[in-house]
C-alpha cells in the first residue's frame, strides 16, 4: 500500500510541475491561451500573476519530492494538505474543474499516505 501512496504523491508532484510550466512559461503563448480560454491581451496583462502562481505550484511539487526522498510521511501530509486547500479554494473561486484536477488527486494521495503513514 505504501507503494501506491508514493505513486499517488509522485502523480500529484508531476501535476504541479505541469501547472508550474503552464503558468510560468506558456501562459502568454497560444497553448496557454487556448488551455485557459484567454485573449492575447488578457494573457499578456496577467502573465506576472500567473508566473507567481506557477512558482507556488513549484514549491508544492518540491515539498512533495522532499517528502518522497526523505520518506517522511508528515512532510508529504503537510504538502498534500496544502495542495487540497489550494485546490478547493481554486475550485470555489476560479473554476470548478480545479476541484477535480488538483484537489481530488491531492485528496486521494493524502488519504493513501495517511493510511500507510
Amino acid at each position: 500500500m505504501n507503494i501506491i501512496a508514493n505513486i499517488l504523491v509522485v502523480l500529484v508532484a508531476v501535476l504541479h510541475l505541469g501547472f508550474l510550466a503552464l503558468e510560468m512559461f506558456y501562459w502568454d503563448h497560444p497553448f496557454g491561451r487556448k488551455r485557459f480560454g484567454m485573449t492575447p491581451e488578457y494573457s499578456k496583462a496577467s502573465a506576472s500573476l500567473a508566473a507567481n502562481q506557477g512558482l507556488y505550484n513549484g514549491f508544492l511539487a518540491a515539498g512533495l519530492v522532499w517528502g518522497l526522498i526523505t520518506g517522511d510521511a508528515s512532510v508529504k501530509i503537510f504538502f498534500l494538505v496544502c495542495v487540497v486547500v489550494a485546490g478547493v479554494y481554486g475550485g470555489l473561486t476560479t473554476r470548478r474543474t480545479i476541484l477535480y484536477i488538483q484537489a481530488l488527486p491531492g485528496l486521494l494521495a493524502l488519504i493513501s499516505v495517511y493510511i500507510t503513514g
